[in-house]
């Protein structure tokens, strides 16, 4: 039976509270910018930028200056009402420009919110999945995980429920067709109105987190009554056996559904159909990630003994076999996109490699290159230390897939990592440190009376 150290709810619980105050203090400063404030900030930008270049022209507009002749004295002045129109005009591009950068300056603590949001709460979701198929395949290798893998997704009500509440709280800082005044001028959301719409939207989250969550609560029940049933006795197995199987068929529904409506609709010109399989890969790899992490961290501390050098073997196999689906889906959605050129398609990605060029491709390295290299090797995979370095890397590497998904649609070109992202990375690692290692606690780390639990002991590869 796992006890949830003193010490471990003291880290989790500081890191949520140091979480909430660097993300509050980010939302108090860039709320309180001002359209002035932006206004100098470009100015500066822009006098940095044109530094160089403005000193190379001074010298020649200097001698231009001093061999300037009457006749272009008096066509300076004949130009002189049609400069001031001009003027004008660029001064009121000037101010359509600084509001924008403002409300991107706004949007950013939403957004980081939100990113950090969606990503521990995909890691339980795929999990879930992940569990889920193991029971419809009756799986006999992985049953030795299974209170691991039920903690998990303990989180999968709160965090679907928190990233539902930040979209519809955070509205048009996130989802630009929550905006009715962008909606009027917009003909392509408006043809989209029937879907984009927030009562449905929230109507659509809150089925879709019922239905996962009914699942969880039913087949951890069914989980937790086998071991106490009789040896003969495998009722509840069976019920969990079909149970997973309907599941899974609901999970690949809403799960598309559902990353429409909260990632793809950010961008809602947009649309891909390898959208919700390409999500499906990053909060699988994920989520298999987690397990594997914290099963060796439960392995450290004497717990587990069970858990031998071939399950960590398949749990690295399959984090290299989902990072090179995912990335064998990325370059699908990339390359098809990209060559076919339609304008309203590949602005997505040209947006993404001008303005997020390190992250956009930088995320290739961290999501197939570095775990391809560590873990292609069979013997690697049952070294502890080389999956826990490989997992932290694929993590990182779909929190910046996540980021590369929400970030441009909300901040455009004012994206950095600082203290609003890594805050709001620090407030729901805490939160879900707490709810994961609670939820631990709760039930024996064996699952006892699963009927393939002898041959998942004895499983060798």
């Amino acid at each position: 039976m796992y006890t949830f150290s003193k010490r471990l709810k003291i880290v989790s619980l500081a890191l949520f509270v140091i979480g909430v105050i660097g993300w509050g203090t980010s939302y108090v400063e860039s709320h309180g910018l001002t359209l002035d404030d932006v206004k100098v900030l470009l100015a500066e930008e822009n006098s940095h930028h044109g530094a160089d270049a403005s000193h190379g022209e001074e010298t020649t507009e200097a001698t231009h200056h001093d061999v300037q002749t009457d006749a272009e004295a008096h066509a300076a002045m004949i130009h002189s009402t049609h400069d001031s129109d001009a003027h004008s005009e660029e001064s009121h591009h000037d101010d359509a420009h600084a509001e924008h950068v403002l409300h991107q300056m706004h949007n950013r603590p939403y957004a980081a919110l939100y990113v950090a949001a969606f990503f521990f709460f995909m890691i339980s979701l795929g999990v879930l999945a992940f569990y889920g198929i193991q029971y419809a395949a009756q799986a006999g290798w992985s049953p030795v995980l299974f209170r691991v893998m039920e903690a998990i997704t303990y989180y999968v009500l709160p965090g679907g429920l928190i990233v539902l509440g930040i979209a519809l709280w955070a509205g048009d800082h996130i989802f630009i067709w929550m905006d009715p005044e962008v909606v009027a001028h917009d003909e392509l959301i408006q043809a989209k109105s029937g879907w984009l719409d927030k009562t449905w939207f929230a109507i659509r989250g809150l089925i879709f987190i019922a239905g996962w969550s009914l699942y969880r609560y039913f087949s951890r029940k069914f989980s937790l009554a086998q071991d106490l049933a009789d040896v003969n006795d495998n009722s509840n197995f069976k019920k969990n056996f079909r149970i997973s199987a309907a599941f899974l068929v609901f999970y690949i529904y809403t799960e598309s559904i559902m990353s429409w409506d909260w990632i793809m609709s950010v961008d809602p010109h947009w649309f891909s159909t390898l959208f919700g399989w390409y999500v499906f890969a990053s909060m699988f790899v994920s989520g298999i990630t987690v397990i594997a992490l914290i099963t060796i961290y439960l392995k450290s501390k004497g717990l587990m003994e069970f858990v031998n050098d071939s399950h960590l073997h398949d749990l690295a196999k399959f984090m290299f076999a989902i990072s090179v689906f995912w990335t064998y889906l990325w370059f699908s959605q990339f390359m098809l996109i990209w060559y076919a050129n339609i304008p309203e398609e590949v602005t997505y990605f040209v947006t993404r490699i001008e303005d997020y060029n390190l992250p956009f491709f930088g995320m290739i390295i961290l999501n197939f290159i570095f775990p391809f290299l560590v873990l292609m090797n069979s013997d690697y995979k049952r070294v502890p230390w080389f999956i826990v370095m490989a997992g932290i890397v694929i993590l990182f590497g779909h929190y910046i897939d996540v980021f590369n998904m929400i970030m441009p649609a909300t901040v455009g070109d004012r994206w950095f990592i600082g203290v609003p992202e890594i805050s709001a990375i620090l407030l729901f690692l805490g939160l879900f440190l707490f709810i994961v290692f609670y939820a631990l606690s709760k039930a024996p780390l064996l699952a006892k009376g699963n009927p393939f639990i002898k041959e998942s002991e004895h499983f060798h590869y």
